[in-house]
C-alpha cells in the first residue's frame, strides 16, 4: 500500500486488500525494525562499493570487501540487498582477439608454460598478448604483458599500427617497472612480434626463457585473454578518438586495475596489494 499511495485512496486500496486503514497508519508511524535499519546501513555501503568498482563488482566481490572491512555479514544476505535492489555487475563475455599473424617462417618456441598458471612469487612468469579497440578514427591495438603471480599488467603500450615496436615498448616499461634484477620466462602466442628476430634478442639480453601457445589455443594464454575479456567488458571498446580510448586505458589499467580492482584468484586483494602482502611477508620470514 505504501507503495502505491500516491497513486491510489488508501481506504480503497484497504477494502480491495481487506487492511484496517487505521492499522496501516499505526504501522507508518512505527520506527524501522533494528535489522531493517541495518539493512538501510550496508546496503549504502554496498552501492558505494559497487560505485568505487565502476558497477565491476558482483555479489561475492562485494562480501568479500565487505568482509575486509571489518562487516560480519552473510554472503547470502548481500546475494540477496544487491538482487531486491537490482545491484549488478558487468557481464564479462567470452573473448577472442584476432591479431595474431603466426603465418611466418620465424622460429616459434616451446610451450614452456604449458598452462601452469599458477606461480609462487611475483616476476616468475609474464604472459603477453595483443588486442584492439575501436574509435572513430580506426584501430587501436593494445600490447600488455601480465605478471602471472598477482596479474599485475606490468607493461603495455598501444599502437595504430600492428607492428613488433610497439610491443618491444610495452616490454621496456615492464622491464623498467621490474629493474634487471629479474629475468622471467615470457609467455605469447605465435604471433609474428613474438617471433620477431628483434623481440627475441631482447629476451636473450634480459636472460629471459621464451614461451609460445600452440597453434590456434587460445587457452594456452587464458589468463592474458580473461584479462581482455574484463577490459572489454568494464571499459567498453569504442571511442571517438586514438588519444581518448588511450587516456581511458591507462585510467583503466594504472588507476583501477592495478591498483584497486581486487581478484579471486588473488585472494580478493588487488594486485598491486597481493605484491605487497608478498614482499610483507619475505621481510617478516627474513
Amino acid at each position: 500500500m505504501q507503495e502505491h499511495d500516491t497513486e491510489f485512496r488508501v481506504a480503497a486500496m484497504g477494502r480491495a486488500l481487506e487492511v484496517s486503514v487505521s492499522g496501516y497508519y499505526r504501522w507508518r508511524k512505527r520506527p524501522q525494525s533494528d535489522r531493517a535499519q541495518e539493512n538501510e546501513r550496508l546496503l549504502t555501503k554496498i552501492k558505494a562499493l559497487h560505485s568505487a568498482s565502476r558497477a565491476t563488482y558482483g555479489s561475492p566481490k562485494i562480501y568479500r570487501r565487505l568482509r575486509q572491512q571489518g562487516e560480519a555479514i552473510n554472503h547470502k544476505r548481500v546475494a540477496r540487498l544487491m538482487r531486491e535492489h537490482a545491484i549488478r555487475a558487468k557481464r564479462v563475455k567470452s573473448f577472442r582477439t584476432a591479431t595474431t599473424d603466426s603465418q611466418h617462417s620465424l622460429p616459434v618456441a616451446e610451450n614452456v608454460l604449458a598452462r601452469k598458471f599458477t606461480v609462487a612469487r611475483p616476476n616468475q612468469v609474464w604472459t603477453s598478448d595483443i588486442t584492439y579497440v575501436w574509435t572513430a578514427e580506426g584501430w587501436l591495438y593494445l600490447a600488455v604483458f601480465l605478471d602471472l603471480y598477482s596479474r599485475l599488467v606490468v607493461g603495455w603500450a598501444v599502437s595504430d599500427r600492428l607492428t613488433t615496436e610497439f610491443v618491444e615498448r610495452a616490454f621496456g616499461q615492464a622491464q623498467q617497472r621490474r629493474g634487471q634484477a629479474v629475468s622471467p620466462l615470457v609467455h605469447s602466442d605465435r604471433g609474428s612480434q613474438y617471433a620477431s628476430h628483434s623481440f627475441r634478442a631482447k629476451l636473450v639480453a634480459w636472460n629471459c626463457t621464451q614461451s609460445m601457445s600452440r597453434r590456434a589455443n587460445c587457452w594456452d594464454n587464458a589468463v592474458t585473454e580473461s584479462f581482455f575479456g574484463l577490459l572489454k567488458a568494464e571499459l567498453g571498446d569504442r571511442f571517438e578518438t586514438r588519444q581518448q580510448a588511450s587516456d581511458q586505458l591507462f585510467d583503466y589499467i594504472e588507476v583501477f586495475y592495478n591498483r584497486q580492482r581486487i581478484h579471486s584468484a588473488s585472494d580478493y586483494l588487488s594486485p598491486t596489494a597481493f605484491e605487497a602482502r608478498y614482499q610483507a611477508q619475505l621481510k617478516q620470514a627474513a
